[in-house]
């Protein structure tokens, strides 16, 4: 039996700005990104009506700044409040976004809306039935909070199932700053049978039963490193405590990767044909959304010097985007990237007698000598503003480096030796 079922979301970052992204775009484009995180956020409601669920859960980062726009927040009041009309509460707490201390429009939120402070607070998922579930959380009074907030949460009641509501750094994510950092322990060990957390934009579950420590992720990716489906988490709690987690998309439109080896392509129409069908099967794995795309070009061929001459690529884009922006879903090259490099007979080259078989050769001393190498490192690893932020690297790492090391050298010489030519 059933005894709770929740939507976590979290990082709604209601009314992202996509600057720069929407200047560059066609309107329909531009409408669709202004619209996108509106409306993956009436997706997020409309499935918690659908699916009945007791409760909605926002992990911080409602919205994108604490100067946040009226507009977002009405728009966020509305979905609340259609919740409310539905018999459905909802717990939200602030992140480093959204902090308590930021611009606030003075809205009134429904009767079944909690909004946790800025200390932890305990409160009742089920107003008539206390002892059944309880949601603990707290938001950030400002936006950079770096203490360890799991250590203010006090030992929690073994009784009703419980909910952490938390927005925090739990997995030292490089990509995002390090608020309210804590360790997967810190989450296992303080009582709580599931911690619905914010602040790491791509989904991840750290652990799975007893308790449950998961990121959904944002709703709606805003750039191209915030690729693939986004969405949320559908919770099902049973009476014997095991939790059960559906992940939900709810966005509107999708960012891709592209990548095209250059390698086997012998003419411009080759090439050409390649971006289409790249294109072509992002749209059949797009589950019905717009998609904007980027794509690599990379590897080495004969296709590389077509690629230098000028305007080459914007030729490329536009004449893709011809073919597939007008589709409805749209489907969009934002831009491809060249990272090719000429035809290359590395044995040949090695054995010359010129700059560049030396630096071949230094390479290949280099991956059959990594401790050397990595006595090299040693002043850039002990540097006082580096130090913290580089790991060191095993003998694998070391050689990948030192591949693109000579891949990068390779490409500029070759080039110049084509320019003086």
């Amino acid at each position: 039996m059933t005894l709770l079922r929740f939507i976590h979301a979290a990082d709604l970052h209601l009314d992202s700005p996509f600057r720069g992204l929407r200047a560059q775009a066609p309107e329909h484009v531009a409408d669709a990104l202004y619209k996108a995180t509106f409306e993956a956020y009436d997706n997020i409601v409309d499935l918690c009506v659908s699916q009945k669920v007791d409760a909605l859960l926002v992990a911080g980062d409602v919205y994108d700044s604490a100067d946040r726009s009226l507009r977002a927040q009405r728009k966020f009041v509305d979905g609340l409040e259609k919740l409310h009309a539905s018999g459905i509460r909802s717990f939200v707490c602030h992140g480093n976004h959204d902090p308590l201390d930021g611009w606030e429009a003075r809205l009134a939120l429904p009767p079944s809306c909690h909004r946790f402070g800025a200390a932890f607070e305990a409160v009742p998922a089920f107003e008539s039935d206390p002892g059944r579930a309880v949601v603990h959380g707290i938001s950030y009074p400002r936006q950079k909070v770096t203490s360890n907030l799991v250590r203010r949460l006090r030992s929690v009641d073994q009784g009703p199932f419980s909910i952490g509501l938390l927005h925090t750094n739990a997995v030292n994510d490089q990509g995002h700053a390090p608020y309210a950092p804590c360790s997967l322990e810190d989450l296992r060990s303080c009582g709580i049978d599931y911690w619905a957390l914010g602040h790491v934009h791509t989904r991840q579950v750290l652990h799975e039963q007893a308790p449950a420590v998961v990121y959904p992720g944002n709703p709606q990716g805003r750039h191209a490193g915030e690729a693939g489906s986004r969405g949320v988490y559908q919770v099902e709690v049973n009476d014997d405590g095991h939790i059960d987690l559906q992940f939900r998309a709810v966005d509107k439109v999708r960012w891709e990767q592209l990548s095209i080896d250059i390698g086997a392509l012998g003419t411009e129409q080759e090439l050409i044909d390649a971006l289409h069908d790249a294109m072509e099967r992002v749209a059949d794995n797009a589950d019905g959304r717009s998609v904007i795309a980027r794509a690599t070009l990379m590897g080495m061929g004969e296709m590389h010097r077509f690629l230098r001459r000028p305007n080459v690529s914007t030729d490329l884009v536009e004449q893709i985007n011809e073919a597939f922006a007008g589709r409805s879903p749209f489907i969009w090259l934002e831009r491809t990237e060249e990272r090719t490099r000429p035809p290359f007979d590395r044995k040949e080259r090695l054995a010359g007698v010129d700059f560049l078989a030396e630096v071949l050769c230094a390479a290949d001393r280099a991956k059959d000598q990594p401790a050397r190498l990595r006595d090299g490192l040693v002043d850039l690893y002990g540097h006082h503003a580096l130090r913290r932020r580089l790991t060191p690297l095993d003998d694998a790492e070391l050689a990948g480096l030192i591949e693109e090391a000579e891949l990068l050298a390779v490409t500029l010489l070759e080039e110049r030796d084509e320019d003086k030519a």
